[in-house]
């Protein structure tokens, strides 16, 4: 070991956003890191950092920002030196780092499927013509709309509290969660129904947790190496490579999943207009290894099917 271990004295310092998911994630990297170095809890310590992603809960995404809404405020701390480290939910990372910074950890994988969440249906076939459902996800509207165009879509954002109290208003009838949050937060008793990724493609990176370092902090990739997880950061490669060629953002409705199966690897991939009249898939297969060329051909494919102007 060439780098000095932190000591409640001199913690190690995690940010992360403030929602009760993030901390969640955060506390799930420091037990972690805890137990990798055989370290008390109290030689890491949790930052939480406003972000302007939380603080606008009224308008779209794309309204105000995109992805990097999430991360922005985070970032500028690990580079000013504020944190050691940034926990991150991958589906919320734009595909390109700020110069300077590093995202190359990842920790095991969750479930990747969305779920279902109303009060009174147990999946979309159950919902009523013309039933109002609630999402903030474009990539949701848009696979909702091209399954059922007879729906009414509106705006739904807020932690799951938030969620379910507008449910129970009657502001709509049904919306979705990612059933990694669900199971992170240790809330089975929330009414839902997980959603297959034959039925429901998910966000690129869904379920999956991604720890930012500064680039040149030797102590910081030491320490994060000790809790990659291999596997995940295969499956990722794949994903993010197909998302990055498609120029991915919280504009763009793209789905894309990749699973393992020992050296192999299945990689799904979709694009959608925002209005759910189009959809172009994609479903390959090949080694591990090729994974990010793979992603890169995919792209490729759907964007030649579709046409320069989809988007």
């Amino acid at each position: 070991m060439t780098f000095t271990l932190p000591t409640p004295a001199q913690a190690f310092k995690i940010g992360t956003r403030g929602s009760p998911l993030a901390l969640a994630q955060a506390n799930e990297t420091r037990e972690r890191l805890a137990k990798a170095f055989d370290l008390p809890f109290e030689a890491f310590t949790i930052v939480v950092i406003k972000v302007t992603g939380d603080q606008v809960l009224d308008r779209p995404l794309k309204e105000i920002g995109g992805k990097g809404l999430f991360t922005r405020e985070i970032e500028e701390a690990l580079l000013d030196g504020t944190i050691d480290i940034a926990v991150h939910s991958m589906k919320d990372m734009p595909v390109e780092q700020p110069g300077g910074l590093l995202l190359d950890t990842y920790l095991p994988r969750e479930d990747v499927r969305d779920a279902f969440v109303s009060l009174s249906a147990k999946g979309l076939g159950d919902l009523a013509q013309g039933a109002t459902v609630g999402t903030s996800s474009l990539r949701r509207r848009s696979q909702l709309l091209a399954r059922r165009p007879d729906l009414n879509i509106v705006e739904f954002r807020g932690n799951v509290q938030t969620r379910l109290k507008k449910l129970a208003d009657g502001v709509a009838e049904a919306t979705f969660l990612a059933k990694a949050g669900l199971n992170r937060l240790d809330m089975p008793d929330v009414p839902h129904t997980a959603i297959s990724p034959d039925d429901m493609l998910p966000a690129v990176a869904q379920g999956a947790i991604g720890i930012e370092r500064r680039e040149g902090d030797s102590r910081a990739a030491e320490m994060l190496a000790a809790i990659h997880d291999g596997p995940t950061g295969q499956r990722l490669a794949a994903e993010r490579a197909f998302l990055a060629a498609l120029d991915g953002s919280c504009e763009t409705p793209i789905g894309g999943l990749a699973d393992l199966d020992g050296n192999n690897m299945r990689l799904r991939g979709e694009i959608l207009r925002t209005d759910g009249t189009e959809v172009y898939a994609d479903d390959v297969s090949g080694a591990i290894e090729d994974g990010p060329e793979m992603g890169r051909a995919m792209a490729a494919r759907l964007l030649a099917q579709a046409g320069p102007d989809f988007f």
